[in-house]
């Protein structure tokens, strides 16, 4: 790299050393260089030096899946990473490739294709065999922190065996869409999606906002747009207040557009399985309205029929629209579909760490919102006939905020004011409200 401090010469593009410093002791004519080496021989010294490091990084080209290194961002600062995945540049040599890498301080949804000139090479680590290096920091661990970090690995997996994750993770770890344009917005993905083999060469795709078709072309979207008669999602509005509208969708009569939508919502999921048979799965499709149609903004899907009282299986707010409530609204309104259906109702587990998050703060703010209203006694079983939230649901948020005790064979709840008021500061503000005057909404099985 050249410096500020050796300008060349214009003339002939040679360098201009700097000026005699106290580093150098002129003697008989011959300038002196570091250790009292002449300064020439001192520059050859460098140069070789110069010419080992470059023949040393050379020869750690290509880079091996699963070297560590430390990689620059999108912040202009260097983070550590592993290589996930290579592949050759079309117009390069023969140790010319791209990396697919994984920050290993951030979110799986982060990872990105990099080119070599973002990786420092002397931060390279030698690749360790990952089992023994799994063995090797067991060893080191507590019982308790190994359990902790193997809950967090398979965090949203837990229906899946070692053997199954190990396939899930190695199948999924590349993206394998970049960018999609949906509506006015392009979003960059999170996540791999299984998409049909024809669309492997695509880093971009087009979806039609309404009904959900995607294209490989700007081209074939403009011309589907024209013939396009949805300007909302396919299924009933049973819900509309000012610029929001909810649409219930069943899979089994609009099974394409069922299916587009769990392709779509792949790409920013990490944690759900795929389902191709989405007969058995009712959508409520979230949208904002104005005189081009009804945009959507996230979805709940939910079973027809639960066994286990599951009153939603999957829930998604775009990108876009996140931070604005969306989230909250979507978890509300699928507990005001249980309370019109006489049910408790229970998200579908395993519960990503954020999903967890969001209906654990649901919960919170329901409660105690109820307790600090409330005159006299209230049971666990009240609360959830009140708030068609489980019973367990209840019990594991109480216990969490530490406002429940277990006394003489059956659990005491102690609401102190002061308290109440506390954690609900903590959980924060609970997004839009549900008008449920403007819920117009038949129960599936009385549909049928």
């Amino acid at each position: 790299m050249g410096s500020i401090d050796t300008p060349k010469n214009p003339e002939n593009g040679s360098r201009i050393l700097p000026p005699a410093t106290d580093d150098y002791a002129t003697y008989g004519g011959d300038k002196k260089g570091i250790d009292g080496m002449p300064a020439r021989a001192t520059e050859m010294t460098l140069q070789v030096e110069s010419e080992a490091i470059k023949k040393r990084k050379a020869s750690m080209l290509p880079l091996e899946v699963g070297t560590r290194v430390m990689c620059r961002w999108r912040d202009c600062k260097y983070h550590p990473v592993k290589v996930i995945e290579r592949r050759k540049m079309q117009s390069g040599g023969s140790n010319e490739y791209e990396y697919y890498v994984h920050y290993t301080e951030f979110n799986r949804r982060l990872d990105e294709w990099v080119k070599l000139e973002q990786l420092d090479l002397d931060s390279v680590e030698t690749v360790v065999d990952e089992k023994v290096e799994d063995k090797v920091t067991s060893l080191k661990m507590t019982r308790h922190q190994k359990r902790k970090i193997d809950e967090t690995h398979v965090e949203g997996h837990e229906e899946l065996d070692a053997a199954s994750l190990r396939e899930h993770e190695e199948f999924t770890k590349v993206k394998n869409i970049a960018t999609i344009e949906l509506g006015r917005y392009e979003i960059e993905t999170w996540y791999f999606s299984p998409f049909p083999p024809e669309y492997n060469d695509c880093l971009k795709l087009y979806f039609c906002e309404f009904c959900l078709n995607f294209m490989k072309r700007k081209e074939q979207l403009q011309r589907h747009m024209k013939k396009c008669d949805l300007k909302h999602p396919p299924g009933d509005e049973i819900y509309r207040s000012g610029t929001l509208s909810m649409f219930e969708v069943d899979g089994k009569k609009n099974k394409v557009y069922g299916q587009n939508l769990c392709y779509l919502a792949k790409l920013f999921l990490d944690h759900k399985t795929l389902y191709y048979d989405v007969d058995l799965f009712l959508f409520y499709i979230l949208c904002e309205c104005d005189d081009r149609g009804c945009h959507m903004v996230g979805y709940f899907s939910k079973e027809k029929h639960s066994e286990e009282s599951y009153n939603l299986a999957c829930i998604l707010t775009l990108p876009p629209y996140q931070r604005k409530g969306y989230g909250k609204f979507l978890i509300a309104f699928s507990y005001e579909l249980s309370k019109k259906e006489s049910k408790v109702g229970t998200p579908e587990r395993p519960l990503s760490d954020l999903g967890l998050l969001s209906y654990r703060g649901y919960w919170t703010r329901v409660l105690l919102d109820i307790l600090k209203r409330h005159k006299g006694n209230i049971s666990i079983k009240e609360l959830s006939d009140m708030t068609a939230i489980k019973a367990e649901d209840i019990l594991t948020t109480l216990q969490t905020l530490e406002l429940i005790q277990y006394r003489k064979g059956q659990h005491v709840i102690c609401a102190d004011p002061k308290v109440l008021d506390r954690h609900l500061k903590a959980a924060g503000r609970g997004g839009l409200e549900v008008d449920v005057s403007k819920l117009i909404w038949t129960p599936y099985k009385e549909q049928g």
